[in-house]
């Protein structure tokens, strides 16, 4: 791809089909009554407290599952009709399977995606927040609370629009499948990973026509704001790194313990970072590329390193990368594998050299790379620390812990990046149909662009449905400068714009992709 291509913007896509329940249904869309009832819906979400954990149990046995019964009971009492025109199967006890058959069997059906489940709110920082995070507290134009920007507003929001369509008297001809998880915020296996084995029961191989879950949204760039629907993701790998040493009296230490050449393990680590790396895959390229000819602040010497037809330079593209990533972190991680320690342990008792200290680096692997280059590079770096302290090193090798040595790992398991979502604009397809519906919405001011997202979603699972998978908060203030504000810590909120705004997308967006010629 290069800056010649992809740069028209997709004109706003509307719905043909008109009635007068429709035309109605939009003017109510506009109404302070909506507004009123939209705040008090996703004020109850709010209000339960559905907290992921990573050491959950079995369902029926860990009563901490219990709270998704509640979520469950809301909703019906909030959707009357979304539960008495749709099919409500209920997987895995929890999951939530609605589908909304439509008239013509030979279209692909459409699935929206949401989790149900929120991050736990840790009680220490309870005292730190303006209102209680169970509150769902409205001030006027927030409202507050844990899960009322991830993700319950995109839960709740699809609920209000599809209810609306069904009071309108809308009748699909593609079906619609709401896949809502409950535990993606820990992992997603017991939601996400049984939901869509049903589907792919049901609807085998790219069976789906496409996918819409929770993603990156709107956001300030350059002079200008891009709606970002998220067209892959990054790659994933835990690794653990176990040192095991001689033990012993504190009060007889050899120069170097086991807590020590961990230490400096971490240390060689973090003094050698991935390097940044722009494959001509990213879908970031593409932003930038459209940034170039869209945004009146996009930098010039970023503009003079965009590769361009018939003279691409990987040199060129390998300074952008260098230039761009120099300028933000944020950036800088759309196109470079990331490493955090995130959890270190060892020793037992003041007085007892430690025999066993581990550690966990996390990794979120770049687009145009692999989980083997992760463990390849860490490989590399503790052949040195093992070399210099006469250890035995066991990389990736599936060989149990033995003394005196260093130990590499993944037990949880690694995912590569995700597929390609395909972005062409010169036909109509899924792609076209979001981005035309997100600039029917805000208006043409409004660039709309593919990114990525640098973390996982309950995507994961559904991957062979469709090659069309979409990470995408469509909602949007423009008067907000917040955005999703403090997703996962003290203070989330939204404002009530952004979710009547996800109401509306998501209402414009079903009757668009109704209409739309696609398989």
């Amino acid at each position: 791809m290069t800056i010649d291509e992809k740069l028209p913007l997709i004109d706003p896509i509307w719905p043909t089909r008109k009635t007068d329940a429709l035309s109605q249904m939009g003017e109510f869309l506009d109404s302070s009554k909506f507004r009123n009832e939209s705040i008090t819906r996703l004020a109850g979400a709010v209000q339960i407290p559905s907290e992921s954990y990573d050491d959950l149990g079995k369902i029926g046995e860990d009563k901490r599952w219990d709270t998704m019964y509640d979520v469950a009971a809301y909703l019906e009492k909030t959707f009357p009709l979304v539960h008495s025109k749709l099919q409500l199967d209920k997987i895995n006890t929890h999951g939530l399977l609605f589908t909304w058959k439509g008239s013509d069997e030979s279209l692909k059906p459409t699935v929206l995606m949401a989790h149900q489940d929120v991050v736990p709110v840790a009680k220490a920082t309870i005292s730190q927040w303006t209102h209680p995070p169970y509150s769902g507290a409205f001030d006027g134009k927030y409202i507050w609370g844990r899960g009322s920007s991830d993700c319950k507003n995109t839960l709740v929001g699809i609920l209000e629009a599809v209810e609306l369509l069904v009071e309108a008297g809308f009748e699909p001809k593609r079906t619609v499948i709401l896949s809502f998880g409950f535990d993606e915020e820990s992992s997603g296996k017991q939601g996400a990973g049984h939901l869509s084995s049903v589907l792919q029961e049901r609807y085998g191989n790219n069976g789906v026509g496409l996918i819409v879950d929770e993603g990156a949204g709107v956001s300030p760039a350059w002079g200008t704001f891009f709606a970002t629907p998220a067209v892959t993701e990054k790659g994933y790998i835990d690794v653990e790194v176990t040192v095991r040493m001689p033990g012993g009296h504190s009060s007889i230490p050899p120069p170097h313990n086991g807590i020590g050449v961990m230490s400096e393990f971490i240390t060689v680590v973090e003094n050698n970072r991935h390097k940044p790396y722009l494959a001509p895959e990213n879908p970031f390229l593409e932003l930038l590329q459209c940034g170039a000819v869209h945004a009146p602040d996009f930098p010039s010497k970023w503009k003079s390193l965009l590769p361009s037809k018939g003279k691409e330079n990987p040199h060129k593209v390998a300074k952008l990368a260098e230039e761009v990533a120099e300028s933000s972190d944020f950036f800088k991680y759309l196109f470079t594998t990331s490493q955090a320690v995130d959890i270190i342990g060892g020793g037992v008792k003041a007085n007892a050299l430690p025999e066993r200290t581990t550690a966990l680096i996390n990794h979120r692997v770049n687009i145009g790379e692999r989980v083997d280059d992760v463990k390849e590079h860490l490989t590399k770096l503790a052949s040195q620390v093992t070399k210099k302290y006469n250890l035995t090193l066991h990389a990736f090798d599936g060989e149990s812990e033995t003394p005196s040595s260093l130990t590499l790992s993944n037990p949880k398991g690694e995912l590569e990046p995700a597929p390609l979502t395909p972005t062409e604009i010169d036909a109509l397809t899924p792609y076209v149909v979001i981005s035309g519906t997100t600039r029917a919405l805000y208006g043409e001011k409004l660039n709309v662009a593919p990114a990525l997202m640098t973390g996982n979603t309950d995507t994961r699972y559904y991957w062979n449905l469709t090659k069309h998978v979409f990470r995408y908060m469509p909602g949007w203030d423009p008067e907000d400068d917040a955005g999703l504000g403090n997703i996962h810590t003290v203070d989330e909120k939204i404002s009530v714009t952004n979710h009547i705004n996800v109401v509306k997308w998501y209402n414009l967006f079903l009757q668009n992709i109704d209409e739309a010629e696609l398989p």
